[in-house]
């Protein structure tokens, strides 16, 4: 799964202090954020989107697809997060538990749950051989910045 979100962008006017871009992610009702620019509102949805997914991780909560662009904007979270969320889809997936990871890595539960948590900062090749043991891969694309 590519974990790229279309975004809705509504422009509100107003006075100075209160103009700026809302931004909302269909998929994610609870990501809301804004900017004075639209730069700044898309910056700030990356950071949102982060959050979100985060927060889902730890809550154990499903990740949702993607929904089609559609001619919207499109936003994804920054490479560690979505390596992590990777990996966590990964073992949602495969019903495998953090303990039975752990074990066909040869090391104890809490490294998986390190793995997982978004605020922890995870080697990548820890999270190649996780996602390896899962029989996954995590592909690294680049393309042009929105």
């Amino acid at each position: 799964m590519r974990l790229i979100y279309p975004v809705d962008i509504a422009e509100h006017g107003g006075p100075p202090d209160e103009a700026g871009f809302a931004v909302t992610f269909p998929d994610l009702p609870e990501a809301v954020t804004w900017g004075e620019t639209l730069a700044e509102a898309l910056a700030n949805a990356t950071d949102c989107l982060e959050e979100a997914l985060a927060a889902r991780i730890l809550a154990r909560e499903a990740l949702p697809a993607p929904s089609a662009a559609r001619g919207r904007p499109c936003v994804a979270p920054g490479s560690l997060i979505g390596a992590k969320a990777a990996l966590y889809l990964a073992l949602r997936d495969s019903g495998t538990t953090p303990a039975k990871l752990a074990r066909r890595l040869g090391t104890q539960p809490s490294a998986v749950t390190r793995l997982l948590d978004p605020a922890h900062a995870s080697k990548p090749a820890r999270i190649d051989d996780a996602l390896n043991a899962l029989g996954k891969r995590l592909v690294v694309a680049l393309e042009p910045a929105a």
